[in-house]
């Protein structure tokens, strides 16, 4: 038995959103259980794709999120000449 593993029953249920436009993931929760938040994701991938996001991943899962939306830094590209 691992003492450090984390018992996921302890945690409630969250649907996680990860967009690409905006680069963000989104929580929205908690749920007493997997069925319920089964039943409300497509009505927020729904909402952000009405807010112009795209390329949009959603997934039921349990966790205890600390932030509830996540922007990420947007890529830096360099361009070298030669």
């Amino acid at each position: 038995m691992n003492l450090f593993q984390s018992n996921e029953s302890e945690f409630a249920w969250w649907v996680e959103i990860n967009t690409a436009v905006p680069l963000c993931t989104y929580y929205f929760g908690p749920f007493d259980s997997e069925k319920e938040a089964q039943l409300y994701r497509s009505g927020y991938v729904e909402d952000l794709y009405h807010e112009e996001a795209r390329d949009i991943i959603a997934v039921v899962k349990q966790c205890q999120p600390d932030v509830l939306t996540i922007f990420q830094d947007e890529a830096k590209v360099e361009i070298s000449t030669f």
